[in-house]
């Protein structure tokens, strides 16, 4: 029955505000749009979160195809994905601007 009544556009706009829907999320999203890439072990540095937590907001942010990474290691950098993020952005200013 849900599959029936909810668009994808509807289900693609759900996904992206679950992800942004923590502070350090937010946080990390201003970050990466500021600068090109950045590495986990940088963020772990700024913030005051055990790197478990820091990594399982990434993997939230990931998942939904905000950010994605790239393994060098020991190090992983993130970016943000360009694409799903300025769709993520179009979504929600149309919801906020209904």
């Amino acid at each position: 029955m849900e599959n029936e009544i909810l668009t994808d556009r509807q289900v693609r706009l759900a996904r992206y505000a679950k992800a942004l829907a923590h502070p350090v999320r937010i946080y990390v999203m201003e970050i990466l749009s500021r600068q090109s890439c950045c590495y986990s072990g940088d963020l772990a540095e700024v913030l005051p979160i055990a790197r478990s937590t820091l990594s399982q907001h990434l993997k939230e942010l990931k998942e939904a195809g905000l950010i994605q990474g790239e393994t060098n290691p020991p190090k992983i950098k993130y970016c943000i994905n360009q694409e799903r993020w300025r769709e993520a952005r179009l979504l929600l200013g149309e919801l906020i601007a209904e």
